[in-house]
C-alpha cells in the first residue's frame, strides 16, 4: 500500500480498487483521486501526488457516481468534499493533456492536416487514427470513412476515428485555422498523442466500436 500512497509510477504498483464497482483494474484504467489541503477532492491524473490516494474507473460515469454515492471521504478516510463538478474537472484536464499532445506530435511531423492529405495518410498505412472535429459534415466524413474501410478490407489495420474536440479547439492545439479532419501517424509522438486521446474517450464513454463497425462495412464492401 505504500507504493499508492506515495504516488509511485503505474509500473511499480500492482492493480487497484476502484471504489465505485470494486472491481481491480491496472492504475492506468483508474484515475487517481487524493484530499487537497483545503479538504476537497482532486484528481492526481499523473499519480505522483503525497498522500493516501483513492481510485476510480476512469470514465465519467463512474467519477459521478462516486461524487454522488459520497464514496470519497470513506475511501481516503478523511472528511473530504468532492465537488459536484468533478467529473467535469477530470474531463477538462484529459482534453487539456490530449490537445496539448497533439500540439507536440504536431511539431514533430506526427500530424496531417487537412482532408486530402488524412485521406493519403489512410490509404498508405501511415495512419493510426484519424481525428474529426464536432463540426465535421457527413460528405466531409465520406471519403476518408470509405478509405478506412478500403483499407481494413485490404487486411490493413483498423483504424479508428474519434470526435472530441471543436474546430476551434483542434486548431489552437495544431497550429491551423478551423482544423476539420486530422491525423495521427505512426511515429513515437504520435503514438503519445493516441494514448491521450483514448483517454478521453474512454472516459467519454468511448466511440462505437471502431473494430466491429469497420469490419461489418469491409463485408458489405466485398458482397
Amino acid at each position: 500500500m505504500a507504493a499508492a500512497a506515495s504516488g509511485a509510477p503505474a509500473g511499480e504498483m500492482n492493480d487497484r480498487t476502484c471504489i465505485v464497482t470494486r472491481d481491480s483494474a491496472p492504475p492506468e484504467a483508474l484515475l487517481r483521486f487524493v484530499a487537497a489541503p483545503d479538504g476537497t477532492v482532486v484528481p492526481d491524473l499523473k499519480r505522483r501526488l503525497p498522500g493516501r490516494g483513492c481510485w476510480v474507473t476512469a470514465r465519467r460515469d463512474r467519477v459521478d457516481q462516486a461524487v454522488r454515492r459520497k464514496l470519497f471521504p470513506r475511501a481516503l478516510k478523511a472528511p473530504v468534499t468532492a465537488p459536484e463538478e468533478l467529473g467535469a474537472q477530470v474531463d477538462a484536464l484529459l482534453a487539456r493533456a490530449a490537445l496539448g499532445a497533439l500540439g507536440l506530435a504536431r511539431k514533430g511531423a506526427a500530424v496531417a492536416l487537412g482532408a486530402t492529405k488524412v485521406e493519403a495518410a489512410v490509404r498508405s498505412g501511415k495512419a493510426r487514427a484519424v481525428l474529426h472535429a464536432l463540426e465535421a459534415s457527413d460528405n466531409g466524413l465520406r471519403r476518408i470513412d470509405q478509405a478506412r474501410r478500403a483499407v481494413a478490407r485490404q487486411g490493413g489495420p483498423i483504424i479508428p476515428a474519434f470526435k472530441l474536440f471543436s474546430a476551434a479547439e483542434l486548431g489552437l492545439a495544431l497550429g491551423g485555422t478551423n482544423v476539420i479532419h486530422a491525423a495521427v501517424l505512426d511515429r513515437d509522438a504520435g503514438a503519445a498523442a493516441l494514448k491521450r486521446v483514448v483517454r478521453l474517450d474512454t472516459y467519454r464513454g468511448g466511440t462505437p466500436d471502431n473494430r466491429t463497425t469497420l469490419a461489418a462495412n469491409a463485408a458489405e464492401d466485398l458482397e
